[in-house]
């Protein structure tokens, strides 16, 4: 696997809406900036994920002009616009940011994600 499988594979396991899922490619170290918020543990990233998945339903995350600006052996960085839909109050809302996403290596040599940044538009 490398650093794109990567993030499609972090993007896939957002969208199942289960953390479980999602854990399986974070690094035991990894921190979130979102808009409102830092994540700075697992209990407290895992707690942000299922709330947006509770406000927005059947919510659907897509990642659009992905830039790699920085990569070698054990770390990688992307840049990309992302966009989400579902449903808030079962009204269908979307919206969209940007996103930074750090990936490395972890002790067996598996792309974890170590670091998000979103912000939102």
């Amino acid at each position: 696997m490398n650093e794109k499988d990567a993030l499609r594979k972090y993007i896939n396991a957002t969208n199942t809406h289960d953390f479980n899922q999602v854990r399986k490619v974070l690094h035991e170290n990894a921190v979130y900036w979102f808009t409102d918020k830092t994540c700075k543990d697992m209990s407290e990233i895992q707690s942000y994920f299922e709330n947006a998945w509770e406000v927005i339903k059947e919510e659907v995350y897509t990642a659009n002009d992905i830039q790699w600006i920085s990569k070698d052996q054990n770390a990688a960085t992307c840049i990309y616009s992302y966009q989400y839909e579902g449903y808030h109050n079962g009204t269908f809302v979307s919206g969209s940011g940007r996103a930074t996403n750090v990936f490395v290596k972890d002790n067996e040599n598996q792309w974890k994600l170590i670091h998000e940044h979103l912000s939102s538009l």
